[in-house]
């Protein structure tokens, strides 16, 4: 059993009174309804935002997560762990402008989505790198939400249960990556 005195619970959607209370480094476990997103993904979504379109999905107080589940085996998934953060940085602008509040990925983020995370009042986390087969098991419902035809690039929704974070930006624009090197 985790200790409730060492992590903050959260829950989905994410609203700015949550969100303000998250602190860099803050260790989170979060339950509730995640989108992922990957690069095609992100793509056609910023394709439709500048046409004016509607989105597949409502981006309004969500978290995305930068990953791209592999087949289910003997679970509800495969293997979900996360993706390089920062090859998203072009598109991550729009998204929260669109109502993006939160993100799950790994790696550092560029210094315009730093601004843009705290201009929206947005936050960034970050999923331990290596461990998808783990967090895998924090997924209680996988489905495909949009763009099917992008196999694991699709927009899949995940319920997950006490899925295991860090905040890594947090809406003052604290990040946890300034804070470690300073340590160097």
């Amino acid at each position: 059993m985790v200790s409730d005195k060492i992590f903050k619970r959260i829950e989905t959607p994410l609203f700015n009174k949550e969100i303000c209370k998250l602190k860099a480094g803050d260790e989170v476990l979060l339950s509730g309804v995640i989108y992922t997103l990957r690069d095609q993904a992100h793509f056609r979504m910023v394709e439709l935002i500048n046409k004016g379109k509607t989105l597949p999905i409502c981006l309004r107080n969500q978290i995305i997560y930068y990953a791209g589940p592999t087949p289910a085996k003997k679970h509800v998934i495969g293997s979900c762990g996360p993706t390089t953060s920062s090859r998203m940085d072009s598109f991550t602008p729009a998204l929260l402008k669109a109502g993006l509040k939160g993100m799950i990925g790994k790696g550092t983020r560029s210094s315009e989505v730093v601004r843009m995370i705290k201009r929206y009042s947005a936050v960034y986390f970050i999923a331990p790198g290596g461990a998808g087969a783990y967090l895998s098991f924090k997924v209680r419902k996988c489905s495909i939400a949009a763009f099917k035809d992008l196999g694991p690039e699709a927009i899949y929704e995940l319920e997950v249960k006490d899925f295991p974070l860090i905040v890594g930006v947090d809406a003052r624009g604290k990040n946890i990556y300034e804070r470690m090197t300073k340590f160097k």
